[in-house]
C-alpha cells in the first residue's frame, strides 16, 4: 500500500495501474499468425516418453500464439508462454497481486505521481549476451510509444498507449537506474510495469532481426527460444545463467492444440504433461484419473453482455435491469461452465479484493421481476433485438453455448434476441467499432491481469471511450462514472483508490449497462510427474522456471 511520505520506496505491494484508450479487447485481439520465419523442429509430435528423458515437459496450448514479440501480444494464451522467455521491471509474488522485485530491484514514486524511478538488477545479461540495462528499459518503451521512431514498424503495440500513455519520457540516470517522467498523474502505472506489454527486449535483436523479431525473441528469462514450427510446437531451452536460478527442466515444449477434445484426449493419452483450460465437460474425468492433477484459481475474470444503451430498447434503464432479472445466471455457471465461474454482480470481479464491493445492486435470477419492470418501462412488447455472439476467443467460456442458453431466458421475457455469430477476430473487429445501428447486445470478457481496475473500467464504461475512441461498445455514459476513474488516477493510497472503485461499482449496477454474468474460475491440468505449476490470480504468470518433472 502507498504512504503518505513526500517520497515511496517499495519492492512489492504497491498501488495500481492505468488503461484508458487503446483500441482492442483486454481479453485478445484478433492478430494473423506471422509467416514463419524462425528454423523449425520436425513436425512430429512430441511423445511424453522421450520428454521425460531429456528433462522436456510439454505444454498444450489452446491456439497458436500469434507472436512471440510481448509488444504485440493481445491474448492470454500467447502471454503463458512469454513468462518462460522475458521478463518485466517488476511482477507479483506467486500467489497474489503484491509487488515484487524483478529486472528492477527497488522503486521509487513521487508524491505527485509524476516520476517513477526504478533502481535496476546488475549482472544480468539477454539470451543473445548482450547487456541489460537502463538504455534496454529506454529502448522497449520508446519503441512502444514512439509511432515516429526509428524501431515503431517492428510493431504494431495495440495495448501500449492504454498501458503506458502516462509516460511523456524515459530518461537513462545511469546504466541501473532509469525514470519515467509523466504528462499526467498515474497511481496505475506501477502495476502496468507487471504486464506482458512491457517485458524488456534485447535492443540488439530487436534492431537485427526488425519485423523478424516476432519470430526470433530475445528476452532475460529462465528459457531461450529455439523454433517456432507454426501450429505445430514452440521449442524453448533453459537458460543456465537466469538471474533468478537455472530452471530444473532443461526444455520446454509448447503445442496449440485448438480443439478441445483433441487437447483432453492429447492430455489424458500422454501426448502432453500440461494443460489449459479444461473444457467444462472433462473436468470430472481430470479429477477421477489417478495420473492427473486438477488445479484450480479464481481470477480477475468478468464475462458480460454488453446493452446498446445509445438506441431502444436498451436506452430505457428499465428493461436494462429487467434483462439482468431474466438470465439464470446460477444456471449458466452450474450447468453450462460445470462451476468453472462463479455469477457476477459487476464490473469489477472479487479476485480484486481491494477494489470489489458486493454491496451493490444485484440481479438475481427472478423473470417476473424483469416482466414487471418490462410494464413499467413502458417499451412495446414483444422486444425484438440483435445479439453478437463470438464462435471462441480467450476468456469467452463456451460463448456460443452460453449466447443460446441467454437467448432462452430473454425469450421466456418477450425479449427476442436474434444472434449473428463471428469469429474470433471479426467479432472483435466488429465490437471495436461500436453496436451502433447493427445490433442491441454483444458479448465480451476481460482480463484484470494487472490487478487493478484501471486498465479495465476506462477502457469499457468510460463515456470518452465510446467506439471506436475506445472499447465502450455499448457507448454507456454517466458524468459520475467518468469524475471518479479520473480522480482514482490521482490517489496514491491503494485504499483510498479502492473506495471510489466501490463507488463506481454501486453506480454501474444500478444503471446496468451489461448484464452481468460471470467470474470465471482458471483451471489447469498436469501428469502427476510435474511438481511446481502454480495458477496465479492474474491468469497468465506462471513461473515455468520453478517446474520440474520426475
Amino acid at each position: 500500500m502507498g504512504s503518505r511520505d513526500s517520497r515511496r520506496r517499495a519492492t512489492s505491494g504497491l498501488s495500481r495501474r492505468r488503461f484508458v484508450q487503446t483500441l482492442g479487447a483486454g481479453v485478445v485481439l484478433g492478430v494473423a499468425a506471422p509467416t514463419l520465419l524462425a528454423p523449425v523442429v520436425s513436425a512430429a509430435p512430441a511423445s511424453n516418453a522421450a520428454a521425460a528423458a531429456a528433462g522436456t515437459l510439454v505444454i498444450g496450448l489452446v491456439a497458436e500464439p500469434t507472436s512471440l514479440d510481448p509488444g504485440q501480444l493481445t491474448d492470454i494464451n500467447s502471454m503463458k508462454l512469454l513468462g518462460a522467455m522475458y521478463d518485466t521491471l517488476v511482477r507479483f509474488k506467486p500467489d497474489s497481486f503484491d509487488l515484487a522485485a524483478s529486472l528492477a530491484t527497488s522503486w521509487d514514486i513521487s508524491s505527485d505521481l509524476m516520476l517513477y524511478t526504478f533502481k535496476l538488477r546488475p549482472g544480468v545479461k539477454f539470451h543473445d549476451g548482450t547487456d541489460f540495462n537502463a538504455d534496454a528499459v529506454k529502448f522497449t518503451y520508446d519503441r512502444l510509444l514512439d509511432p515516429n521512431g526509428p524501431y515503431a514498424d517492428t510493431g504494431p503495440f495495440p495495448f501500449a498507449p492504454g498501458y503506458y500513455g502516462s509516460i511523456a519520457e524515459t530518461i537513462v540516470v545511469d546504466p541501473l537506474t532509469v525514470q519515467f517522467r509523466l504528462n499526467r498523474q498515474d497511481a496505475s502505472l506501477i502495476n502496468a510495469f507487471t504486464l506482458n506489454t512491457g517485458r524488456i527486449v534485447s535492443p540488439q535483436a530487436v534492431k537485427t532481426s526488425r519485423k523478424n523479431f516476432a519470430q526470433n525473441p530475445v528476452g532475460t528469462g529462465p528459457f531461450k527460444f529455439v523454433s517456432w514450427d507454426h501450429n505445430v510446437r514452440i521449442t524453448l531451452t533453459a537458460n543456465p545463467d537466469y538471474w533468478d536460478g537455472a530452471p530444473a527442466l532443461s526444455q520446454l515444449i509448447f503445442r496449440p492444440l485448438v480443439d478441445e477434445q483433441t487437447r483432453i484426449t492429447e492430455f489424458l493419452s500422454g501426448g502432453v504433461d500440461v494443460i489449459f483450460d479444461v473444457p467444462p465437460d472433462n473436468i470430472g474425468q481430470v479429477k477421477g484419473n489417478p495420473d492427473a492433477v486438477f488445479l484450480e484459481q479464481p481470477g480477475p475474470h468478468v464475462w458480460w453482455v454488453t446493452l446498446n444503451v445509445q438506441k431502444p430498447p436498451f436506452d430505457n434503464v428499465l428493461v436494462r435491469r429487467a434483462v439482468n432479472y431474466a438470465v439464470n445466471k446460477d444456471a449458466l455457471t452450474q450447468d453450462i461452465l460445470k462451476g468453472t465461474g462463479t455469477p457476477s454482480v459487476g464490473p469489477i470481479p472479487p479476485a480484486i479484493g481491494w477494489a470489489y464491493t458486493d454491496q451493490v445492486t444485484q440481479y438475481n435470477y427472478d423473470p417476473d421481476r424483469a416482466q414487471e419492470l418490462l410494464k413499467q418501462s413502458g417499451v412495446l412488447m414483444p422486444i425484438n433485438v440483435t445479439f453478437w455472439v463470438t464462435e471462441s476467443g480467450s476468456g469467452m467460456q463456451s460463448p456460443k453455448t452460453m449466447g443460446t442458453a441467454i437467448q432462452a431466458d430473454l425469450a421466456a421475457i418477450g425479449v427476442n434476441a436474434q444472434i449473428q455469430t463471428f469469429e474470433w477476430g471479426a467479432f472483435l473487429n466488429k465490437y471495436g467499432s461500436g453496436l451502433a445501428d447493427e445490433a442491441s447486445m454483444a458479448e465480451l470478457s476481460w482480463m484484470f491481469d494487472s490487478g487493478d481496475p484501471a486498465h479495465m473500467l476506462p477502457n469499457n464504461l468510460y463515456g470518452p471511450a465510446c467506439s471506436p475512441k475506445g472499447f465502450n461498445g455499448g457507448c454507456y455514459q454517466n458524468s459520475n462514472v467518468d469524475l471518479l476513474m479520473n480522480a482514482a488516477l490521482k490517489i496514491n493510497e491503494r485504499e483510498q483508490r479502492g473506495a471510489v472503485y466501490r463507488q463506481i461499482q454501486q453506480i454501474v449496477a444500478d444503471d446496468a449497462p451489461w448484464i452481468f454474468v460471470d467470474n470465471q474460475i482458471q483451471n489447469a491440468a498436469t501428469s502427476t510427474r510435474v511438481s511446481g505449476l502454480k495458477l496465479h490470480p492474474s491468469f497468465y504468470m506462471t513461473y515455468l522456471n520453478q517446474l520440474s518433472a520426475s
